[in-house]
């Protein structure tokens, strides 16, 4: 079968605006899974400058799942990007040089930090979506144009606005709960292959009642 190379950078010679990041991404604590696509027109392989304030002496780690979809202009606003806010003042003159370099800096426990920044598998982000420091984004979910999310999403909900909010499940909770037990996307390509017709079928008592026979 003359299937997609998750090993590729870009999978369609006729999309160049799709780029699965995981083969373009060279900083080791961005972690990307197979089939993972990033899509724009102005620079699809380009994934990597949208992590920002992603410094080494933190070390937090950006975790991004298999099979996401990931819209142009997302933004992962990383650990870096906080500051200290139980002083008099957030402002950081310790990093200014001259002589306000000798202001004292934090130690790196006493920064705000809210751990690794983790996507789940099968995450739909649309355009231009703002992502902060520590967030969990739940397999499946979707998060609509322009959201900014600031907290965790749960598995299968659809979150929208600035603050992210969710506003329903995509399914019932059995789906849910089938869904998460198959954990598709960590089947092989060929039972994946195998799956796609009811996967992509809207009519979801029957998935429901197909997927059943599979977990």
């Amino acid at each position: 079968m003359n299937r997609p190379n998750p090993n590729e950078v870009f999978p369609n010679p006729n999309l160049p605006r799709l780029c699965f990041i995981k083969n373009v991404v060279k900083n080791p604590r961005i972690i990307i899974g197979d089939y993972t696509y990033y899509d724009d027109v102005d620079g699809a392989d380009q994934f990597e400058k949208h992590v920002t304030h992603f410094y080494d002496f933190i070390g937090d780690k950006l975790i991004i799942g298999k099979f996401c979809a990931i819209a142009k202009g997302v933004e992962f606003v990383m650990n870096g990007a906080n500051h200290r806010m139980d002083c008099a003042t957030t402002y950081p003159f310790y990093i200014m040089g001259g002589d306000w370099g000798s202001a004292i800096a934090p130690v790196k426990g006493e920064l705000p930090l809210k751990g690794d920044t983790i996507i789940g598998n099968d995450v739909w982000i649309g355009q231009n979506v703002t992502i902060m420091p520590g967030v969990h984004i739940g397999d499946g979910a979707i998060i609509g144009t322009n959201s900014v999310v600031a907290k965790d999403i749960p598995p299968y909900a659809i979150a929208v606005g600035n603050p992210c909010r969710v506003v329903r499940k995509r399914f019932d909770d059995e789906l849910i709960e089938i869904l998460l037990k198959l954990r598709w996307w960590d089947k092989s390509i060929e039972e994946i292959e195998n799956l796609m017709p009811i996967l992509s079928c809207s009519d979801l008592e029957k998935v429901k009642e197909e997927l059943k026979t599979k977990i």
